[in-house]
C-alpha cells in the first residue's frame, strides 16, 4: 500500500506521541510496553516515520538528561560537583551538587537516572521496530538502528561514570526490566563498546544530515576510542583515534573562535538546536550580561590555573564585571539568544579529543614521540609552546592538564578524568571543603532502590 502524506504525517505523530508517553514515565523500572507498542512493524513501514523517531531522541538528548546543555545537564552539574564551576543559585537543587553533599533522595541524583534510562527505553524501543520492519530497506534498517544502539551506548557510557555500577538495558520488556540488577563496570564498558562496534558496522561512511546531527561510522568510532581509553585497551584507542583523525571529514582548525561554530570541521557529533533560529543551549545557560551570575560561572582558581599566554583562556573565557565584582563565564559558545540561522549547534564529540586519546593510549604503549606530536597539536593551537616532558609520567601529567583546559565545562570530561586518573581525591579534597571519598560515585536513587530491591546495595557513603 502507498502511504498518503496525511497518513504518513499520522504515523509520524503516533510515534512521537509513544516517545514522550514512555519518557514521561517516573521510573525506567515502571515503564510497561504501550498498546501500540514502537516495537511494532506498522509503526516502522517508511524511513520517513523511523527518522522522525530518531529525531525526537535527538531533541531529548537536548533538552533533557546527561547531554543536555541546560542547567540541569552534566556540563553544569559535574562541573559544579568537581572544580570548574561556582554555584550561584544556593539553590536546595545545586548547593548539594556544589558541596558535595548529595543523598539519595535528591531530585537531581533521580532526575539524571531517571531521564537517561527513558532515553535508553526509546532507543529500544527504535532498535527492535525497526529491526522487527519488513517494510524498510537494509540500508535504512542498518542506519536507524545504528544511530539507536549508538545512542544506547552513549547515555549507559554516562550512566556509568556517574553512578558505578548499573543495569545495562537492552530491551523494553517491562516485566524484565523492573527486576534487573546491576552490572559490574567491566561487563557495562564491554556492553557499550559491543554496541558501538556493531553501530559502527552498521551506520553510514557519510552523514545523512549536512550538520552533523546524526551519528555515522566516524562518530561510533569516536565515541569508541574514548570507551576503549577507558578501558585501558590503549591500542585499540589509539586505532580507532586514528582512523577519525584521518578522515577527508574533518579537518583541523587552528582559529578558536571558530570551533564552536555550527559548521566547524572539527565536529564530529552535534545536538542542533530546536528551531532555525535557536543556538545552542550551553550559550543560555552559561552566557551572562551582568551580575551576580543566575546561574553559575567559572572558579577563581581555575582561571588562576590556566598557563600564561594561553588563548583558551582569552577566546573561551568571558569576564563581567558589576560594581566592584567580576565573574568569569565559559565563552565558547558566543551566542546566548536566537539569531537569523542557527550558528552554534551543542557539540557533544570533537575532534581535539580524539588527538588527546591518541596522545594518552600511545604515551601507555611507550610512542612518547607520536604522544609529543599529538600533544603538542593541541598545545600549539592554544598559543603554547611545545612541550618540554620527556618521560611518559610527565607526558601523561601534561595530557590531563590539557584536558582540563581544552574541555572544561563540555559534559563531565574534567570529573571522568579525575575519576578515571585516580585523582580525584588528591584534587578535591583540596579545591572543595565538601569532598570525600565516596563521593567518587552518585548514590542510587532511593526510589529506585524501593521500587527494585535487586538494585541493592547502594553505593559506598550513602
Amino acid at each position: 500500500m502507498v502511504l498518503t502524506k496525511p497518513f504518513q504525517l499520522y504515523r509520524i505523530l503516533l510515534v512521537l506521541a509513544l516517545i514522550l508517553s514512555s519518557s514521561s514515565c517516573s521510573d525506567f523500572v515502571e515503564v510497561p510496553l504501550p498498546n501500540s507498542q514502537l516495537t511494532g512493524t506498522t509503526v516502522f513501514e517508511s524511513e520517513l516515520t523511523a527518522n522522525a523517531a530518531m529525531a525526537q531522541i535527538y531533541a531529548q538528548l537536548r533538552d533533557g538528561g546527561i547531554l543536555s546543555g541546560l542547567p540541569t545537564g552534566a556540563s553544569v552539574r559535574m562541573g559544579l560537583y568537581a572544580d570548574e564551576l561556582q554555584d550561584y543559585t544556593n539553590s536546595t537543587i545545586s548547593l548539594p551538587i556544589y558541596n558535595n553533599a548529595l543523598t539519595a533522595d535528591n531530585a537531581t541524583v533521580a532526575s539524571l537516572w531517571t531521564s537517561s534510562y527513558s532515553q535508553i527505553y526509546n532507543a529500544n524501543s527504535v532498535i527492535q521496530g525497526v529491526e522487527n520492519s519488513t517494510g524498510l530497506p537494509i540500508a535504512v534498517k542498518n542506519r536507524v538502528s545504528g544511530e539507536a544502539l549508538f545512542v544506547r551506548a552513549l547515555v549507559h557510557f554516562y550512566l556509568l561514570q556517574i553512578y558505578g555500577s548499573i543495569p545495562y538495558i537492552t530491551g523494553t520488556n517491562y516485566e524484565i526490566n523492573r527486576k534487573v540488577t546491576r552490572s559490574a563496570a567491566d561487563e557495562v564498558y564491554a556492553a557499550i563498546a559491543k554496541d558501538l562496534e556493531i553501530a559502527s558496522s552498521r551506520l553510514p561512511e557519510n552523514y545523512s544530515s549536512s550538520d552533523r546531527a546524526k551519528p555515522n561510522k566516524m562518530v561510533a568510532k569516536a565515541m569508541l576510542a574514548r570507551v576503549y581509553l577507558y578501558m585501558n585497551k590503549n591500542t585499540a584507542a589509539a586505532n580507532e583515534a586514528t582512523t577519525v583523525i584521518n578522515s577527508p571529514l574533518y579537518a583541523w582548525e587552528t582559529d578558536l573562535n571558530k570551533i564552536f561554530l555550527r559548521n566547524s570541521k572539527t565536529t564530529i557529533w552535534q545536538l542542533a538546536s530546536a528551531t532555525a533560529v535557536r543556538n545552542s543551549n550551553e550559550g543560555t545557560t552559561f552566557i551572562f550580561v551582568s551580575g551576580p551570575p543566575p546561574v553559575c560561572a567559572l572558579r577563581t582558581d581555575f582561571m588562576n590555573a590556566f598557563e600564561t599566554g594561553d588563548q583558551r583562556k582569552v577566546n573561551w573565557t568571558k569576564s563581567v564585571t558589576t560594581g566592584l565584582n567580576t565573574w568569569n563565564h565559559p565563552n565558547k559558545y558566543k551566542l546566548r539568544t536566537a539569531t537569523t540561522s542557527s550558528q552554534e549547534y551543542s557539540i557533544v564529540l570533537r575532534l581535539a579529543e580524539q588527538y588527546l586519546i591518541r596522545a594518552e593510549a600511545r604515551a601507555k604503549q611507550g610512542d612518547l614521540s607520536g604522544a609529543k606530536e599529538d600533544l603538542n597539536k593541541i598545545r600549539t593551537t592554544a598559543g603554547l609552546p611545545v612541550t618540554t616532558s620527556s618521560i611518559a609520567t610527565e607526558i601523561l601529567a601534561e595530557i590531563q592538564k590539557q584536558r582540563r583546559f581544552e574541555f572544561f565545562t563540555e559534559h563531565g570530561h574534567r570529573f571522568f578524568d579525575l575519576k578515571r586518573s585516580g585523582t580525584a581525591d588528591g584534587i578535591l579534597s583540596v579545591s572543595k571543603p565538601g569532598w570525600n571519598s565516596a563521593d567518587i560515585l552518585w548514590p542510587i536513587p532511593e526510589l529506585e532502590l524501593n521500587a527494585n530491591p535487586n538494585l541493592q546495595p547502594q553505593n559506598t557513603g550513602y
